[in-house]
């Protein structure tokens, strides 16, 4: 069900079997506050729309992580109130990719069974372009079922593959730069001090409880920072251009 803008206006039986969990767990996550209240339309129904469901996602992504929820509660306060849908999905996206091996072969058929739509060739062309999937050898794609609904998202903004393709190149070399940097911190600041301070002992599992304690927040500090320099690069580009910024 769509309101007249074409947002999703769901009662919270149809949030729930969207989002795969119970009523009960999305009235206790509103009474936590991690869930924002529903508008109240006719007949004072409440009613849920696609944010809703980001962020219904992402919580259930940082539960997989191992985050209580006075932790995720910690870390949906420290997100900017400005967030898109997309951009939920976006930290979705990043989060899950702390996770363990996500992908799976699917054939084209079991492709467009998880999309629920029809894709193109030139579809399934800008979804690899994106690394949402690859194709493999004998001729079946390997997707990231964690990236898939992002990328389906990202399928109706009118970018060109090829700049897809340049944008994916820089972002990976510098994200490699910022995992290498990172890497060195953690190894000289964090996990060198453990080990003399902790002496003999199980430091692999430490060392792999340490990294998982500390990833939701690298997560979380990497795509806030983005966004917001993206946002005032961006600004900055409009207003050398004599064009106003969106919403401006």
């Amino acid at each position: 069900m769509a309101d007249g803008n074409g947002e999703p206006a769901l009662t919270v039986d149809e949030l729930a079997a969207r989002a795969g969990v119970t009523v009960r767990t999305i009235r206790f996550y509103g009474t936590r506050g991690l869930l924002p209240p529903p508008e109240i339309g006719p007949r004072r129904v409440g009613r849920y729309g696609s944010g809703h469901l980001s962020r219904l996602a992402l919580i259930e992504e940082l539960q997989r992580q191992g985050m209580t929820l006075a932790a995720i509660e910690r870390y949906l306060e420290q997100l900017p109130e400005d967030l898109s849908d997309r951009d939920l999905a976006i930290h979705r996206a990043l989060v899950a990719s702390w996770a363990p091996e996500s992908a799976e072969e699917v054939t084209r058929e079991e492709l467009e069974r998880k999309a629920g739509r029809e894709l193109r060739e030139a579809d399934v062309d800008r979804l690899a372009a994106m690394g949402v999937l690859d194709r493999t050898s004998r001729g079946e794609l390997r997707l990231d079922c964690s990236l898939l609904r992002l990328g389906l998202e990202l399928l109706d903004v009118p970018i060109a593959h090829e700049t897809i393709l340049a944008s994916r190149t820089v972002l990976l070399e510098h994200a490699r730069a910022a995992a290498e940097e990172l890497s060195r911190l953690f190894r000289d600041e964090v996990w060198g001090p453990y080990r003399e301070r902790e002496g003999d002992g199980d430091h692999l599992a430490a060392m792999k409880s340490l990294s998982a304690h500390m990833q939701p927040m690298v997560v979380q500090a990497l795509v806030t920072a983005f966004q917001r320099s993206l946002r005032e690069e961006l600004r900055a580009a409009f207003e050398a251009d004599g064009v106003p910024p969106a919403g401006g």
